[in-house]
């Protein structure tokens, strides 16, 4: 199958590119081939003469969103219409990559695949207008939310690492209010590779690493496996953490829809063992 992968240079596409190559023609699409937000992406789509779509490129640096809410909505949302335009013009299926941030964040437990949205910033509501467009234009497709994802060369376990090797006798501070599911790109990768395996299972899925933490707990843990035990974390409120977006308290996420079909995803923090294991000299 030839499989058309947006976003290819970045933490997720990477993944998927590796996982589906050995299967498929990948046909990877990074920043020099593709012009999210603009209304070229289609041609640029359409000539790669794909038989599926998966799309993880997009804007995701949740402070920027905020900063400038009009160019996220512009690559997060209007570039995924473009995108399930090109899948309407290929006949091809899509694979859209979504986040928990679509959830309002004041649930009492983990999110289901169809339970309300209501993002509360402006990351989340530009990757929602992405499910609402695809669900306007095409009838054949997934859309995959993932969350606290880590794996590639930028993200909150490598930034963690960076901060203890640098680290003052106080320790570290890490929000402790704020709770999510922490993922593995690799295993992400690898559930979207069974879930297209299985053929026409659309629908909408949450593939994230068993179990849920805090920021603060999620830290702990990347410290003391990857020997920094004796450093101390400082607890800190969400409200104490200046920055520009606002994220939603509470947002792990169920494993319900995919679980159903037997794709399931080892325990976060089994997942984090194996990552920091890549980072090993």
């Amino acid at each position: 199958m030839r499989i058309a992968i947006t976003g290819a240079t970045g933490q997720l596409g990477g993944a998927l590119c590796a996982a589906l190559a050995p299967g498929h023609e990948v046909i990877p699409l990074g920043h020099d081939q593709l012009e999210l937000g603009s209304a070229a992406t289609v041609d640029q789509i359409v000539a790669t003469g794909a038989d599926l779509v998966i799309h993880p490129a997009a804007f995701t640096n949740v402070d920027g969103c905020a900063r400038d809410p009009l160019y996220a909505y512009t690559i997060n949302g209007l570039g995924t219409r473009f995108v399930a335009l090109a899948c309407r013009r290929l006949k091809a299926p899509l694979v859209y990559i979504s986040t928990n941030e679509v959830f309002a964040g004041d649930a009492t437990r983990p999110y289901f695949e169809y339970d309300q949205t209501g993002p509360i910033n402006a990351y989340g509501r530009s990757k929602l207008a992405g499910e609402l467009a695809i669900r306007e234009v095409l009838d054949r497709f997934s859309i995959v939310r993932v969350a606290w994802l880590f794996g590639g060369a930028r993200n909150f376990v490598r930034t963690v690492l960076r901060l203890a090797a640098s680290a003052p006798a106080e320790g570290l501070r890490m929000v402790a209010d704020e709770v999510g599911s922490p993922t593995y790109a690799a295993d992400v990768a690898d559930a979207v590779v069974r879930l297209v395996a299985l053929g026409d299972c659309f629908g909408s899925y949450h593939f994230v690493n068993d179990g849920a933490t805090s920021r603060y707990a999620f830290a702990r843990a990347i410290l003391d496996q990857a020997g920094y035990g004796e450093l101390p974390i400082t607890p800190l409120a969400l409200g104490e953490y200046q920055r520009d977006s606002t994220p939603p308290t509470y947002t792990p996420l169920a494993n319900v829809a995919g679980a159903a079909l037997g794709l399931t995803l080892r325990p976060w923090e089994e997942a984090l063992g194996a990552y920091l294991a890549t980072l090993a000299p």
